[in-house]
């Protein structure tokens, strides 16, 4: 196919407005017979306004405008041999691709392609961004999380059940008790040690959540060492570690949690506070989400999230009344663990202790 010239050139890698035109754009015109003023006119969708394959080949299908006719070279013209550009590897490549269907090849000229001319892009558009942006390093922190996290993916495989309790005695016991409780002990009464102890009680009862794995044999830990989730503002998240959990009364459990969380926001922690945890809660209402999916934390089985507190209308059995609607206090409970060893039915069995103890609280009750 005979390739229409400006001015004595051909299709050129540049044109007068200094746009890049790929070897695939190229190649295309010159089957084609377009024009370098053709190829100028084409409105380009690439990156920084380039022309694309599909951009020349919507041009065709849209139909061309009319091309005024080249004046006829003179027989001493015509008897000069037109000096043939040889193929080379890329050219045969280019056009490989053009055949397939692929694109890629014409979004990114070679260094050797690049005029001298034109301005280097921000460092944002050479990584492959559009529009503003901001690049931020990784602090070491959540670079260590970033990598748990991929790994336990990996390692796992997840499976997250729900379930959902009515909490209304557990809210009420701590709105009668909590003043006094601070008053005698010092701190605050949050819902964490109540959400340890509800967990302590269902690893209890099904042992095989407080396990890990190790090649093709289960560990069933006799300890509980329950981890509990801590948010360091912005930077990440911690799970220091309340040891032999199992053994401590609800007040004791309020003192480990407040020490832990403490110390884990001023950076106080020991290393071996973070490590040998069988089990972690993570109280993601307390952040005001109502239900998550989290992560195993590695390299336990299990981890459960518990969610926001809200008022909602629910449909109470009455014996005398028969089924009534009440305003009480509901919360979504979501148990991640790990499918290797861990089915369904245990997960929602184990869920089911846990909703148990939590709807199991008396208001009277002293704490």
């Amino acid at each position: 196919t005979h390739v229409r010239e400006e001015e004595g050139g051909g299709v050129q890698r540049h044109g007068e407005s200094g746009r890049f035109y790929s070897p695939l754009v190229r190649s295309i015109a010159q089957e084609e017979g377009l024009s370098m003023s053709e190829l100028e006119s084409i409105e380009g969708s690439g990156r920084e306004g380039r022309v694309t394959k599909d951009d020349v080949m919507a041009y065709l299908d849209e139909g061309r405008p009319a091309v005024e006719k080249q004046p006829v070279a003179s027989p001493e013209e015509a008897e000069e041999p037109v000096a043939q550009e040889e193929p080379t590897e890329e050219t045969v490549e280019t056009r490989r691709a053009a055949s397939q269907g692929d694109d890629e090849t014409e979004e990114t000229p070679s260094p050797e392609e690049t005029t001298p001319e034109r301005s280097a892009p921000p460092p944002a558009q050479a990584g492959g961004y559009d529009g503003r942006v901001e690049i931020m390093e990784m602090d070491r922190m959540r670079q260590i999380t970033a990598e748990h996290m991929i790994r336990s993916k990996g390692t796992s495989a997840h499976v997250t059940s729900f379930a959902e309790a009515d909490v209304t005695g557990l809210v009420k016991r701590r709105e009668r008790h909590k003043e006094a409780f601070q008053e005698r002990e010092g701190i605050k009464l949050t819902y964490t040690p109540f959400f340890v102890q509800a967990a302590i009680e269902a690893l209890k009862e099904h042992p095989m959540l407080n396990a890990s794995v190790e090649d093709d044999k289960i560990i069933i830990k006799k300890d509980y060492h329950v981890g509990m989730a801590v948010a360091i503002g912005q930077k990440g998240l911690m799970a220091p570690v309340i040891r032999h959990a199992d053994q401590k009364s609800l007040s004791g459990l309020a003192y480990a949690a407040d020490d832990l969380a403490e110390r884990a926001r001023s950076q106080q922690l020991q290393p071996d506070e973070l490590q040998s945890g069988t089990f972690t809660v993570t109280n993601i209402g307390s952040l005001g989400s109502t239900m998550g999916t989290p992560i195993i934390n590695q390299p336990q089985v299990g981890i459960l999230a518990t969610g926001a507190i809200k008022k909602r209308p629910v449909v109470i059995e009455d014996d005398d009344l028969g089924d009534i609607i009440a305003v009480r206090h509901i919360m979504y409970l979501s148990l991640s663990y790990d499918h290797r060893i861990i089915d369904g039915a245990m997960g929602a069995s184990f869920l089911q202790k846990v909703v148990a103890e939590l709807e199991d609280h008396d208001p009277e009750e002293e704490v």
